[in-house]
């Protein structure tokens, strides 16, 4: 479990392992698909499933009151962990909740020693490609099974 900042322009966030099938990150999971086909509806019908049995850690941010507002996931991608669905509800957006998801997935990745976390995002996820660079990941090419989207970002962090 991990906290976000005390900087008092920013929410205190409690970051906890949960279940994949948890309610609280099922409805995060579900609010991001929302979100990402009104954002991409003119590139894609569906997005690249996440199989249960190849998650190996996911996490929900909560407020101190305890409302949800943050998910992440790892899955297993080779021998690296993939991070997935990654998202924070837009009411909590720039409070420090994607800081505080990304540090504790990063403590998870290294925990279950993974050598890397990779991920992809896409083009149209701006915010998202500079919280990555702001922490360390680096660009790589489009790794599979994003190859059919060519606006993909791909990006690797050692651990």
């Amino acid at each position: 479990m991990s906290t976000g900042t005390s900087d008092p322009g920013i929410a205190l966030i409690r970051v906890e392992g949960v279940a994949w099938d948890e309610p609280s990150a099922v409805a995060l999971r579900d609010a991001m698909t929302a979100e990402m086909r009104l954002r991409y509806a003119d590139r894609f019908a569906t997005r690249v499933a996440v199989e249960a049995a190849t998650v190996a850690y996911t996490s929900v941010a909560y407020t101190t009151e305890g409302l949800p507002v943050g998910h992440a996931a790892l899955r297993w991608h080779g021998a690296d962990l993939e991070l997935k669905r990654m998202y924070v509800a837009q009411s909590h957006r720039g409070q420090g909740v994607a800081v505080a998801l990304l540090a504790d997935v990063e403590r998870a990745a290294a925990d279950l020693g993974a050598p890397r976390i990779i991920l992809q995002t896409g083009d149209r996820q701006p915010d998202a490609v500079r919280l990555y660079e702001k922490s360390g990941y680096t660009r790589i090419p489009i790794y599979p099974p994003y190859e059919a989207m060519t606006f993909s970002n791909c990006f690797e962090k050692l651990l």
